[in-house]
C-alpha cells in the first residue's frame, strides 16, 4: 500500500515508465504531467531498468537493523505471561524489568488484544461493555467507599467442571442439580482501593447491614476510622432495609445511590469484583467450596498489601494509608 502523501502509486509508476522508456517522453516532461519532481522520476526509472516491474512495487519501510529491538525471548515471554496470567502492560512490565510502555507495543505488535476487549475468564474477545467517560477520585479515605454483592456458584465437593471438564455436567442428574451461590460482599474506599470482602449465605437486608459493620470495623483497623459516603446499587437490600439504614446512622455515613441501569457509576467495586473472579474465585482449580472460602482472606491480604494497582502508580492499597 503507498504511502497516504504519496504522488504516485503502483499504476502511476507503470505509466511514467510507459510514457518515458516506450513513449520517448523527455524525464522532466512526465515528471511535470504527474506532478513529481525530476528526482523522483528518475529514481523510479532507474528502479526499472535494474530490476524490472517488481521494482515498481511499494518497498518495506522497516529498517534492515534495530539494534534496540526488544529481543525475540523478551517479547515471546511478554506474549505469554499475557496468554497465561491476563495481566495489563503495567503488570507485566515490572514483573520482566521492562518499560511497560514497550510491553503495550510488544503485544499490539504481535497482534494481542486489549484486556477490555476480552472476557476476564476465557481470554477470548467479547464486546466491549460500556464505561463511563467520567472518572473520578475522591482526595482522602473514608470520604466515600463503594459496597456490592458478586454471586458466584458454588464449587460441588471433589470439584466442579474446572477440575473434571465440561462433561460432569452432562447427566440429567447433575443438570437437574442444585448447588446454589456464595454471596460475596465487597466494600472498597474509593481513594486508596483498600477492600473488603465476605462470603454470606444471601444478600438480605440484615446480612448486608453486618457486612457494612464488619467492614468499617475492617476499615478502620487500616487507618480509615471515618467513613463519611456509601454508595451501592439500588437493590431492594440497601434500598428499603431499616437495618441498613441504622448501621449507616450509626456511622454517620450519608448512603448514595446510583443511576438505575448505571453499574459503571459504582465502577471501582464493579471493577473489584471482576478482579476478585478472575484472581481468587476462578484462578486455580479448587476441589471444594470451602477451599475457595479459605483463599479468600489469604488473596485479601495480598491484594491489600502488595498487589500493584495502575491508579496508584503501581503500589498497593495500603501505601496511601497509616495505621497510626
Amino acid at each position: 500500500m503507498s504511502h497516504g502523501n504519496a504522488r504516485l502509486n503502483q499504476l502511476g509508476r507503470e505509466l511514467l515508465v510507459e510514457r518515458v522508456i516506450d513513449e520517448g517522453w523527455a524525464v522532466a516532461h512526465a515528471a511535470k504531467a504527474q506532478g513529481i519532481s525530476r528526482q523522483c522520476a528518475h529514481r523510479w526509472i532507474n528502479r526499472f531498468r535494474e530490476h524490472g516491474k517488481e521494482a515498481l512495487v511499494d518497498r518495506s519501510s522497516r529498517p534492515h537493523h534495530s539494534p534496540r529491538q526488544t529481543p525475540v525471548e523478551v517479547e515471546e515471554r511478554i506474549v505469554a505471561i499475557r496468554r497465561e496470567q491476563r495481566r495489563g502492560q503495567d503488570w507485566i512490565g515490572p514483573e520482566l524489568g521492562v518499560p511497560a510502555r514497550t510491553v503495550s507495543r510488544v503485544l499490539r505488535r504481535h497482534g494481542v488484544p486489549y484486556l477490555r476487549e476480552c472476557d476476564p475468564l476465557t481470554g477470548e474477545v467479547i464486546r466491549a461493555s460500556k464505561t463511563t467517560a467520567v472518572r473520578y477520585e475522591r482526595d482522602r479515605p473514608g470520604e466515600l467507599v463503594h459496597v456490592d454483592v458478586k454471586k458466584v456458584g458454588k464449587i460441588p465437593d471433589g470439584g466442579g467442571w474446572k477440575a473434571h471438564g465440561r462433561a460432569m455436567g452432562s447427566t440429567s442428574a447433575k443438570k437437574k442439580a442444585r448447588i446454589g451461590y456464595d454471596y460475596v460482599h465487597s466494600m472498597v474506599d474509593d481513594h486508596s482501593r483498600l477492600a473488603y470482602s465476605e462470603i454470606l449465605p444471601d444478600e438480605k437486608g440484615t446480612s448486608c447491614a453486618g457486612f457494612i459493620r464488619r467492614a468499617a470495623a475492617y476499615f478502620a483497623d487500616h487507618g480509615i476510622t471515618s467513613i463519611e459516603r456509601v454508595m451501592t446499587d439500588n437493590h431492594f437490600s440497601y434500598k428499603n432495609s431499616h437495618d441498613v439504614r441504622k448501621v449507616l446512622e450509626q456511622l454517620g455515613a450519608k448512603h448514595k445511590f446510583i443511576k438505575p441501569h448505571c453499574p459503571w457509576q459504582n465502577g471501582k467495586v464493579e471493577r473489584f469484583n471482576r478482579t476478585l473472579q478472575t484472581e481468587w474465585a476462578y484462578r486455580q482449580v479448587f476441589t471444594s467450596n470451602q477451599q475457595r472460602a479459605d483463599a479468600l482472606a489469604p488473596w485479601l491480604e495480598h491484594y491489600n498489601t502488595e498487589r500493584r494497582h495502575t491508579a496508584l502508580g503501581g503500589l498497593p492499597p495500603t501505601s496511601r494509608l497509616s495505621t497510626t
